[in-house]
Order: structure tokens, then sequence, then C-alpha cells
């Protein structure tokens, strides 16, 4: 949601040395540096200057590290309460100089524009309010600072632009495709779903993102998804998971979603359990191609029951079975209560959820006990999910190697076909290679003759596919 912040201290004060510095800019004369800001598709011209960066106030609403505020949450919840003091810019310094997807780490990206700043400077202003809060460079202004330099080129935005306009630029300027560092996954999530807040349409945003109808429908889904994982990790310990814990799944969960589309129509509660067992996995930091292997077959095995051990297994004593219907307060309506197997999914889920909540809190709120306790919980997991997918993987490849056979044989077919069409073209317009042709067939002889062979010794019972293929090489009278 938009949030609205109050002017930073001195705020007035800025604004009138801000003024001042236009003004002589503009009484100086001669060719004069502007920047063109984009917003809400209208266009403004703005003038360019130095402000010392010292008096730059970093932006608490920016785009770029709205996921990552999540690492710490009393330092998040400092910084909503007042983002203007030293802690709260602290706080958005230490992010924009991190790992996007680890906080923890810095991010060698950072590095790297700090390297370029050294050697070449500032290429392009900024954009600052007239208050003097960071629109767009507050990652250059932090590596600034780093380098020691004093001052920063600016566009000074219009005094009159409220925090809607604010973001609207920064979001016009992030979709431009130019040199500009993306958004991170997440980040761009919520930035959809800020903008889907100010009420505009899925076909509007999908434009401004450059991406398809159907694809933002899809984002909107997985970030729902996410928040609604969130609220399920909370516990007693007040710890819950955070928006950057899901940065890096963005292949994952975005086929997850393929999946479960695909599952939903026929099946809801096998859509269901499998959501539940693959955001388990990539909880759990499995890779795209492990994750792959809990599919349907996966659920018709049952691979995650063989290697579940105890106190993972959910007993459901006291639960909602099949059949059972729930009461719609308020409506007077019943609908269907989710299955056993549903339950049971959601029910291990939620247990690893609490457990990487409480391993990856960053406060000191938690005992060590707890977070050893639920470490021990991940590992089991892991295994047994581990052991799961490598059995699943072993049956997957044997049935493409089942499998793949008749799919080359089906490839043929389908070449011979084709092989048909062209050779009624190549007589028709009298261009046939018959020698090239006949030679051709040859080789197809040859080939069907090791095929029949292959056959007839693998095959004891023949089929009449394979009866038929017998009987042709066998009727031959090769030369």
């Amino acid at each position: 949601m938009l949030r609205e912040f109050p002017p930073p201290p001195r705020a007035a004060e800025f604004s009138e040395r801000i003024k001042k510095k236009v003004q002589e800019v503009k009484d100086v004369g001669g060719t004069r540096e502007t920047v063109t800001v984009d917003w809400n598709e209208q266009q403004a011209h703005v003038e360019v200057i130095d402000l010392p960066l010292a008096g730059l106030y970093l932006n608490p609403g920016t785009h770029r590290i709205r996921a990552q505020r999540s690492h710490n949450a009393d330092s998040d919840a400092a910084l909503e309460k007042d983002p203007w003091t030293l802690d709260s810019q602290g706080y958005l310094t230490f992010l924009l100089k991190a790992s996007p997807t680890d906080p923890e780490l810095r991010d060698p990206d950072f590095d790297k524009l700090k390297e370029s700043l050294k050697q070449f400077g500032q290429n392009d202003p900024g954009l600052v309010t007239h208050q003097g809060v960071l629109v767009n460079g507050n990652t250059r202004a932090v590596a600034l600072r780093e380098l020691g330099v004093q001052t920063m080129r600016v566009g000074v935005l219009p005094e009159s632009f409220t925090w809607a306009d604010i973001n609207a630029v920064e979001l016009s300027l992030q979709l431009r495709m130019d040199h500009r560092r993306d958004y991170t996954y997440i980040n761009r999530l919520l930035a959809m779903e800020e903008q889907a807040a100010l009420g505009r349409t899925p076909e509007h945003i999908a434009k401004d993102f450059r991406i398809q109808v159907k694809t933002y429908h899809q984002e909107r889904w997985i970030l729902s998804t996410i928040k609604e994982l969130i609220d399920r990790s909370k516990s007693g310990g007040g710890v819950a998971l955070r928006l950057v814990d899901w940065e890096g799944a963005q292949e994952r969960l975005k086929e997850l979603h393929r999946l479960y589309v695909k599952l939903e129509s026929v099946d809801r509660d096998q859509a269901e359990v499998l959501k539940e067992w693959r955001l388990a996995a990539i909880l759990l930091d499995f890779s795209k191609t492990d994750v792959r292997h809990i599919d349907e077959e996966f659920l018709k095995e049952d691979y995650l029951a063989r290697t579940l051990q105890d106190p993972l297994k959910i007993e459901m004593s006291g639960g909602q079975s099949d059949g059972d219907a729930v009461m719609v307060p308020g409506l007077g309506l019943t609908v269907p209560a989710a299955s056993s197997a549903v339950s049971e999914a959601r029910a291990l889920n939620d247990q690893l959820l609490r457990a990487a909540a409480a391993v990856r809190s960053t406060g000191a709120c938690l005992p060590d006990s707890e977070k050893a306790q639920g470490q021990a919980v991940l590992d089991d997991a892991k295994k047994a999910f581990d052991e799961a997918i490598e059995v699943a993987g072993r049956s997957a490849r044997l049935r493409k190697r089942k499998q793949l056979a008749p799919a080359r044989l089906a490839e043929a077919s389908a070449s011979i076909d084709q092989c048909v069409m062209d050779l009624v073209q190549a007589r028709t317009s009298r261009s046939l290679d018959e020698e090239a042709f006949d030679e051709a067939v040859l080789n197809l002889r040859g080939s069907l003759r090791k095929l029949a062979q292959q056959a007839a010794r693998g095959l004891p019972a023949p089929g009449d596919g394979v009866a038929w293929l017998l009987k042709a090489v066998s009727s031959e009278n090769p030369q």
C-alpha cells in the first residue's frame, strides 16, 4: 500500500536552499542541464543542481529494497515509525549495499557501481524532492558517500509533487529499458500490488511492466501465496518468515503456478497437495529440476510417505475427514472441507514454515534451543524430501527410457508422412533425384531389418504392429 511519509527534519529550510540553488542556475544563463521526468503519462523537464550529500535523505519508500526491509523486523518497525532518524537511514544504507537474496552479504553489484563512480564519476543525475528526499539515485548516493564525495548532481522535482507522484516517477524510471539495475523479483511483485491498490486495471499495469495480462495475474497469485505462507509461519515466539526469504525462487514459483492451474480444473485436492509439497521443497531450497519431480506421479506413488519419519508424520486425529462440510459464517452455506490428504500436506508444510521462521530469525527473541530444534526439523525434512525426489527421479528416467523407442518411431512415421508429400511435389515438378531416393529407401530397409531383429528378441508375444514388421522383413528375399 502507498505510504505517505512525514516531511524530514528541517524540510522547509532545505526547500529554501534548493529554491535559491535553482534560481542561481537560472540567473547564470547559458546552457543549463535538465533531466526529463515521466510520470502518469506526462513529462516534466527539471533543473539539475549540485547538493551536499550530507543533507540528502534516502527514500524510505523506494521499491528497490521494499522486500529486503523485512530482513530485520525491529529495524523495519523503527524505520516505519520514523524514517528520518540516523538508525533508520543507516538501515536503508545497509540494505542498499546488501545482496538482495541474502542481506547478510554485501552485493558485488554495489561494489561494481562504486568502482565505476570512482573511475568515471557521476554520469547521470539523480532526482530529489524539494524536501531533500532522493527519488532516484539512492544507491549511487550511498556509494558516493563511501567514496568521500561531498556533493551529488540531482534534478529537482516540482514542489507540488505528492508521494503518489514520487512513486510514479520512480516506477517509470525503473521500467525504462536502460542500464539501471532491475528491481528484484519480490520488489516487482510489490510494485504491481501497489499499483493495483491505486485502482489501476490489470491491463494498464501489465502494459507499464511490459508483461502480458496473464503474467500479471500469475504474479499476483504468487505474491498472495507468499504472504499466506508468511502468515502461516507465525508462531508463539513472535517470529515469521520474511518477504526476502522468497527472493531467488522466481522460476520455481512460476512453474508451480502453471502446474497448479493445469491440475486445479481436474482435481483441486491433487493441485492443493502438490502445491504444498512443492512450496515445502522450495522452502528447503531444492533446485528447479528437483522440484519438477514433485508431480502427479510423485503424488500417485506417495513417495514422500515412504521417507518421512516421526515427528514429521502428521496424524489427522480429530481433523476433518473426506466428505465433511464446513459452514460459512454469516451465510448459512456449507462448502466441502479439505480432504485429509490436503490437511496433512498443509500441516506438514506449517511445521516447516514455523521451523524456517525460527532458524532465519535475526532478532534475539528466540533462544538458541528453539532455533536448534527448528533446524533439526528442517534437516529431517530435507533428508526425507531428498530421498523421495531421488526415487521419483529414477522412476521418471526409467519411464522415459520405456517411452523413448515408441517416441522415436512416432518421429520416424511423421518424417515418412512428410516424405510422401515431398515425393509427390518432386514428381509433379520433375525434380526428384531418383538415385538418391533409391539409396535412401535401401538405408530404410536396413534400418527396418535391425529393428525387426531387436523386436523379435525382446518381445515373446508381439502385438499386431511388431508381428507385421517381422512378417514384412522375413518375406523379403534380399539379393
